[in-house]
């Protein structure tokens, strides 16, 4: 699943490329997604115009004209290219181009989902603090609200393991199975150990750690395991940077260890039994 690097990554492109532009016409090839597209969505976003692109956690919100707002998640596999006369979309297979938004430039924003986990909902700027998919969501990992002070008493008397509560987006938002591996591996925290042990320190280590990975996950893109394109079908390079995750039985890169996997609340989580208490 696409998760805060993929995303923003994403909006980056997109704010370059799609800003500015006006809708002129849209068509929905199959409204079957996380949410069924609604039936007036084709009426109400035609004739808007992209007025600006932001991130919140895992969601893409396209700020359009007349104060509404397009939310996108791109759920297990979907992607939004920005496709114009010299985009190859030989990844793409046409029969999973389910949304399609015409642009007054000749190029269109189109969503790829074969596994239809995505969502596209059209909705009032003005509500969108209260909107299910926004409400109640923690700080931002990249933002001054996400701190060791924040981080430290958010885990004080947790029985729940460490990656379990970075993933929890009540906690911090826009985090999921990917980087809260990497970012554990690179504090030396073990992902099952109890919240409610961690240290100060280690707070520390992981707020810490948490900016630089996910940082250097955007300047590369994101991560690309099977279907995630950025918005020109190009796939993220983080992959080639990863430390742990996908990486079981395979020497730790620091000690030689081999790497481990568990499951935990249903997610794979990888770790290297010596580097990682």
């Amino acid at each position: 699943m696409p998760e805060l690097p993929e995303v923003e990554s994403l909006r980056r492109m997109l704010l370059e490329s799609a800003r500015g532009r006006k809708i002129v016409a849209a068509a929905i090839r199959e409204p079957r997604l996380r949410r069924t597209v609604a039936d007036d969505f084709i009426r109400k976003i035609t004739g808007r115009g992209i007025d600006a692109i932001d991130r919140r956690a895992k969601y893409l919100l396209l700020r359009l004209s007349g104060a509404a707002t397009l939310l996108v998640h791109l759920g297990m596999s979907g992607s939004l290219t920005h496709r114009g006369k010299d985009f190859a979309d030989l990844e793409f297979d046409p029969a999973h181009d389910h949304l399609r938004l015409e642009l007054d430039d000749g190029s269109a924003l189109v969503y790829n989902d074969p596994r239809r986990f995505g969502l596209m909902k059209l909705v009032d700027s003005f509500e969108l603090d209260s909107v299910q998919e926004l409400r109640g969501l923690g700080p931002e990992p990249l933002e001054d609200g996400f701190n060791p002070g924040y981080l430290f008493r958010a885990t004080r008397r947790r029985r729940a393991a460490i990656k379990n509560l970075l993933m929890d987006q009540r906690i911090v938002a826009g985090i999921g199975n990917i980087y809260a591996c990497e970012i554990l591996f690179r504090c030396r925290i073990r992902p099952g150990r109890a919240a409610g042990r961690i240290t100060r320190r280690e707070a520390g280590l992981i707020a810490s750690h948490t900016k630089r990975v996910l940082a250097n996950a955007i300047g590369d893109g994101g991560t690309t395991f099977r279907n995630y394109r950025d918005s020109r079908g190009q796939p993220g390079r983080f992959a080639a940077r990863l430390q742990v995750y996908g990486r079981e039985d395979q020497p730790c890169y620091a000690c030689g260890t081999p790497i481990k996997c568990r499951v935990l609340g249903q997610r794979s989580s990888f770790y290297c039994p010596k580097c990682q208490h």
